[in-house]
């Protein structure tokens, strides 16, 4: 089993930044690649971006592409979600997950087994 913990939401202007941050503790071994959802009030959760952890390789939702910037820590087994140019429409709760995802699809949250608690992030206009 892998415990997954966000930190790093908060509420932010338009045009600004945040990180988030999910550090991973026990089986990470078990875990091939890391997501992060996200889920606004009313709405379906959604894919953000993935990462393959022994790759480094990064995808991306249309939505956020050129905005956001997924990497990881690996010393601290921790991966982030730099987050720029944040637009009202970004405000959602954010999830952070782990899975034993080898291939495409890696926006389906279905395949992936360990999901942190959520950190909202809610951009103002």
């Amino acid at each position: 089993q892998v415990q997954l913990v966000e930190s790093g939401g908060g509420l932010v202007q338009a045009g600004g930044s945040l990180r988030l941050s999910c550090a991973a503790s026990g089986r990470t071994s078990s875990v091939y690649t890391m997501g992060w959802f996200r889920q606004a009030p009313g709405k379906e959760r959604e894919f953000v971006a993935a990462l393959r952890w022994n790759y480094g390789i990064t995808y991306y939702a249309d939505s956020v592409k050129g905005r956001f910037t997924m990497s990881r820590d690996n010393a601290k087994n921790t991966v982030y979600l730099q987050m720029n140019s944040l637009k009202p429409e970004d405000t959602a709760a954010y999830y952070c997950a782990g899975g034993v995802v080898l291939y495409s699809p890696y926006d389906d949250s279905r395949r992936y087994d360990s999901w942190g608690q959520g950190t909202q992030v809610t951009v103002s206009s």
